[in-house]
């Protein structure tokens, strides 16, 4: 296992300098800049601006300047947030996203499983067919569309719920955070229910179930003991691509209700040209997709023997 992760490791560092390199030079390429005003600047203010930040200088010479930067841990100033180092920034919204990220995966895993393991058990029964009809519901909405349904619903009809921002006095509290976290887990929550629902189906249908059946022991020590351990392997195979959406959601999830996750910060800092707040977020989820990928495949040579790392 340790020299799967060494090779794992080998991969995943340059392919993270290949994402830096590609999101660099594609912000320099897109139109504007952090510094393009509705009413032009004076030319020698622009030129100050230019100079202080080091974006006067070639772009290759611009590109090894920040590389050699990022190598002390540096993410440099924000481009648009005065006195602001995009260190600060991340180290501030980080504890928002990586909270609704996290229950919203925990939300979405529980509640999926069990949803798919009754549908599964059920088949071809009301409740069956109540779990599929919910999960293409769910699969077909998106979170930037459920979300304002939500807040709309929940939260000025009924009045149950503020809809976005964060407590001025306590900051994260549960009632602020539970409609953006199940508007993030509601598509994974379709997926994964229907994906232990083929899976669990596949599972007691198998000789060694049918054997643990003949051996008279009871259907919950069946669905518990055996079932369950083999119907969740394609579940953990899932929990990678599933993190990565979970991430790439909450950028827009946390700007429907405003909440000062690193998400909103991209999405405010690619609309104003903020580079160097771009190109943080960007190692950031990078760097989170890569490891939440690689702990899914050690998960996965836990739970299943017949893996090997090789």
């Amino acid at each position: 296992m340790f020299g799967f992760v060494l090779r794992r490791v080998g991969v995943a560092i340059p392919t993270i300098l290949v994402i830096i390199t590609i999101a660099f030079f594609m912000m320099r390429a897109a139109p504007g800049g952090p510094f393009d005003l509705e009413r032009p600047m004076p030319e020698e203010t622009r030129q100050i601006l230019l100079a202080n930040y080091g974006m006067d200088q070639p772009l290759w010479r611009q590109y090894l300047d920040y590389m050699g930067d990022l190598a002390r841990g540096d993410l440099g100033p924000s481009l648009k947030l005065r006195d602001k180092q995009v260190n600060e920034i991340i180290a501030e919204g980080f504890p928002v996203s990586a909270t609704i990220g996290l229950f919203s995966m925990l939300l979405a895993i529980t509640l999926g499983s069990f949803l798919g393991s009754v549908a599964a058990l059920r088949q071809n029964t009301a409740g069956d067919f109540s779990v599929m009809t919910f999960a293409m519901v769910g699969i077909s909405i998106p979170p930037f569309v459920m979300g304002p349904i939500l807040a709309l619903v929940f939260g000025l009809y009924l009045g149950l719920v503020p809809t976005g921002g964060l407590d001025p006095r306590y900051g994260m509290t549960p009632d602020r955070l539970i409609l953006p976290i199940i508007t993030l887990a509601l598509p994974q929550i379709a997926i994964i229910a229907r994906l232990m629902r083929a899976s669990m189906i596949e599972v007691i249908r198998s000789n060694y179930i049918r054997t643990a059946r003949a051996k008279g022991m009871s259907a919950h020590a069946v669905i518990f003991r055996h079932a369950l351990r083999s119907a969740v392997l394609p579940l953990v195979s899932y929990l990678g691509p599933a993190s990565a959406a979970v991430i790439s959601g909450s950028l827009v999830i946390e700007r429907v209700f405003q909440l000062p996750g690193i998400g909103k910060h991209f999405v405010d800092a690619a609309l104003q040209r903020d580079y160097t707040v771009v190109m943080g977020v960007v190692i950031i989820y990078a760097t989170l997709i890569i490891v939440l990928n690689l702990l899914a495949d050690l998960l996965y040579g836990v739970l299943s023997p017949k893996v090997k790392y090789e």
